[in-house]
């Protein structure tokens, strides 16, 4: 299955493929007028459309049926201090929307590297790997925060930090079994 990123989907509407996704349908993948695509708003819903127009800079498609899916069990959010080298970011970022994250906080700690982060740049990364392994409901990349904001503000049910200390440590996939709403805290390198 292709699946295409399109926001504002609704059924039996007719919506405009961007650029990139319009080149992609008409150039690699030769697509023609008359064939079917799935579409997703990276909010959880899949829609079947049937393309009308297919341009390298603009194709339009019309949504014939929206597909039923399974609503998520377990909200899991991450929050991370992004690594000096934003390619170990990108492929982080590009694993947990594989793995099925539902939510991403970038962290600024006392000893991070790395002050800035390009959202623009890490939502495509995003995309890209939700795109490519078929999750319909993309994680959300929240602001870059202060980890004294972001604890003062975190309201998850259940909290872990992820550390190399020599200590007792748990099995944080057991310790979440059942949970609806866990945090994971990932500090600097």
């Amino acid at each position: 299955m292709q699946l295409f990123f399109c926001e504002n989907l609704a059924l039996n509407t007719e919506v405009i493929l961007s650029q990139e996704e319009s080149f992609h349908a008409a150039q690699v993948l030769r697509m023609r007028i008359g064939d079917f695509i799935h579409l997703t708003d990276g909010l959880g819903h899949l829609f079947k459309g049937e393309l009308l127009k297919v341009d390298s800079k603009k194709s339009l498609v019309r949504l014939v049926e929206e597909l039923p899916l399974k609503p998520a069990t377990t909200h899991l959010h991450i929050a991370i201090a992004p690594t000096k080298n934003i390619d170990r970011f990108e492929w982080f970022l590009e694993k947990a929307t594989e793995m099925g994250i539902a939510e991403i906080t970038p962290l600024l700690c006392r000893y991070s590297e790395r002050k800035e982060i390009k959202p623009e740049r890490l939502n495509k990364v995003i995309v890209a790997a939700a795109k490519q392994s078929h999750h319909f409901m993309f994680p959300r990349l929240n602001p870059i925060l202060k980890f004294e904001e972001f604890i003062n503000s975190s309201t998850s049910e259940n909290k872990y930090i992820a550390h190399c200390e020599l200590s007792e440590k748990n099995d944080f996939g057991k310790s979440i079994i059942g949970k609806k709403s866990s945090l994971l805290l990932i500090g600097p390198e």
